[in-house]
């Protein structure tokens, strides 16, 4: 199944909500930066809540970044995410594998630690706003709804899910977010309330074939609901060649005649992707008659 989300308002307009299946792109993000059992469970669930805060965009040329700074061995994660369903990011130590919790789980809590957590929105109207609330457990989706909650006062649930197979590889990935307006009756918050304890796992979910149509019907079931969107996801990077060279550009003449005559190249690598670019003297050379041009 291809990784998409759906976007749906339910109560007389009361409830937003919002499921994804994210488990191609988790597995890819996996993939590019060699990610180890825990390490590839947090990056998972934060890249599954940006798709979700990237859900709520409008315009194509706007984005979310979620940036997970914590104190744990993971030394923070940063995501980002765009109104065409664009998602891509990175944990910065990728190598953390740390014994599982009583209960049996991945210890992303423990990998992330304490600290913060910032969402920052580029907006079309509005420009680039950024809000930050403390972690309160570092599991990703806890944190990000007591975010919502109390930052952008707007109660919501959050569940993010990662499911790791024995070989390191993804098996199955999503989430859902919930935002309830003011004037959402109590009957129906009680009524979320017991739906998302009866749902439980969200990766066990979609693990057993559950389709982001199927998570919202059973967070959503006895409330009426519509479906306004479907979206597909992917991992995907802005980053290119030429961004690449363009950043060289940026150098100043010593820098520059450094990688002519001692390093015979530049190599660049972006972190958001691990892509590798590679650049060969004559292509800084060029760089340089470039420059020398244009003063």
């Amino acid at each position: 199944m291809a990784d998409y989300l759906v976007r749906a308002i339910g109560a007389g307009g009361n409830v937003r909500a919002f499921a994804a299946v994210t488990t191609a792109l988790v597995d890819e993000a996996r993939r590019r930066h060699d990610t180890w059992p825990t390490a590839t469970a947090a990056l998972g669930r934060a890249l599954t809540a940006t798709a979700l805060l990237g859900a709520m965009l409008k315009d194509p040329n706007e984005s979310v970044t979620l940036r997970v700074a914590g104190d744990g061995p993971l030394q923070g994660i940063i995501c980002d995410a765009d109104e065409q369903g664009q998602v891509r990011g990175y944990v910065n130590q990728p190598h953390v594998d740390l014994d599982r919790t009583p209960q049996g789980k991945l210890n992303v809590g423990g990998a992330v630690g304490s600290g913060m957590l910032h969402v920052t929105r580029q907006l079309a109207l509005q420009g680039i706003y950024t809000g930050s609330a403390e972690l309160v457990s570092g599991e990703i989706g806890e944190d990000l709804a007591y975010y919502l909650t109390r930052s952008e006062q707007t109660p919501s649930a959050v569940g993010l899910g990662v499911r790791v197979d024995t070989d390191g590889s993804v098996v199955a990935a999503g989430g859902y977010l919930l935002q309830l307006l003011p004037a959402t009756p109590d009957a129906d918050r009680d009524r979320l309330e017991e739906n998302l304890v009866k749902l439980g796992s969200v990766s066990l979910a979609v693990e057993r074939g559950m389709t982001p149509e199927e998570i919202l019907a059973a967070v959503l079931e006895g409330i009426e609901y519509q479906v306004l969107e479907r979206r597909d996801l992917h991992f995907a990077c802005r980053c290119s060649r030429e961004r690449a060279l363009g950043a060289i550009a940026l150098l100043d003449d010593a820098d520059l005649s450094a990688l002519v005559e001692e390093d015979h190249g530049a190599e660049l690598t972006c972190h958001f992707c691990n892509e590798v670019y590679r650049f060969t003297e004559e292509e800084i050379r060029a760089v340089r008659k470039g420059m020398e041009t244009q003063q």
